[in-house]
């Protein structure tokens, strides 16, 4: 399930989350629910996209309306920011 928002975490802005692509820097960055998650190191981003969802961004809506797997997904990645 997702986490909640730790205050101490650092907080990105969507601009600086759209920079961690998978294109643009090699960190590969989602955002869902208020929470940064960095799945650099999942060979379904590698390329910064997985099916049609693109990394940088924050995908609470498109997950929550078209995602095959439940938020529990997130589980496996570390947290590394809130969103601004």
């Amino acid at each position: 399930m997702s986490q909640t928002p730790d205050p101490t975490l650092p907080v990105y802005t969507k601009a600086q989350l759209a920079l961690r692509n998978g294109q643009d820097r090699d960190e590969i960055w989602v955002g869902y629910e208020g929470l940064i998650y960095d799945v650099t190191r999942s060979r379904l981003w590698k390329r910064g996209n997985h099916y049609e969802h693109w990394a940088g961004q924050d995908l609470t809506t498109e997950l929550n309306r078209d995602a095959p797997h439940t938020p529990n997904v997130f589980d496996k990645f570390a947290v590394i920011g809130r969103i601004a």
